[in-house]
C-alpha cells in the first residue's frame, strides 16, 4: 500500500473508531432519541449513515464493488439492541478496511461516474477514487459531531 493509502486507511479507521467510541454507552432508547427540531435525526441514524456512506463510496464506488444502497432505509433506521448496531458498525469497519486496502496507487488516480444509489442525494458527477475516500473522511467528521451533540443533548435531557 502506497504511503498516500496508508494515510487514508489510517484516517477512516480513525473515523470510525471514533464513531464507536461516540455512541459507546448509549442505551437504545438513547440512541433512538430524536432532538426536538425539525428534520433532526437520532444517533442511531447517524450511525448508521455515516456506515452506509463509508460502505458506498469506498466499497462501491473508490473500489468498485458490485452492491446497493438504502440510503431512505439508514434514515428510518432504528432498533431496540444498542450492541447489534456496534456489531453493524464493526463489520462495515472491516468490509470498508479491506476494501482500501486492496486498492493501488493507480486506482486513486481512476476517473468514475457513481450510480445514483451509490451517490446519495444530488445527480452525480465524475470524481476521482481520491476524492470518494476524501469524501468518506469529510462526511464521517461532519456527522460525528452531529452525533456528539445529539448524545450530549440526550444526556442532559434525561
Amino acid at each position: 500500500m502506497s504511503d498516500e493509502l496508508n494515510e487514508y486507511a489510517q484516517s477512516v479507521d480513525a473515523r470510525f473508531a471514533l464513531l464507536l467510541e461516540t455512541i459507546s454507552g448509549m442505551t437504545a432508547e438513547q440512541l433512538n432519541r430524536r432532538p426536538p427540531v425539525e428534520g433532526a435525526n437520532s444517533a442511531w441514524v447517524l450511525a448508521v449513515h455515516v456506515a452506509g456512506n463509508a460502505r458506498a463510496w469506498i466499497r462501491g464506488i473508490a473500489a468498485g464493488q458490485e452492491l446497493t444502497r438504502d440510503r431512505p432505509g439508514e434514515f428510518a433506521s432504528g432498533g431496540d439492541d444498542a450492541s447489534r448496531l456496534t456489531v453493524e458498525i464493526e463489520h462495515e469497519r472491516e468490509q470498508v478496511m479491506a476494501a482500501l486496502t486492496g486498492l493501488s496507487r493507480e486506482r486513486l488516480e481512476a476517473r468514475v461516474v457513481p450510480s445514483k444509489e451509490l451517490w446519495g442525494e444530488h445527480e452525480p458527477r465524475e470524481i476521482t477514487v481520491r476524492r470518494a475516500i476524501l469524501q468518506v473522511i469529510e462526511h464521517a467528521s461532519l456527522h460525528i459531531g452531529h452525533i456528539e451533540l445529539t448524545r450530549d443533548w440526550v444526556r442532559g435531557a434525561g
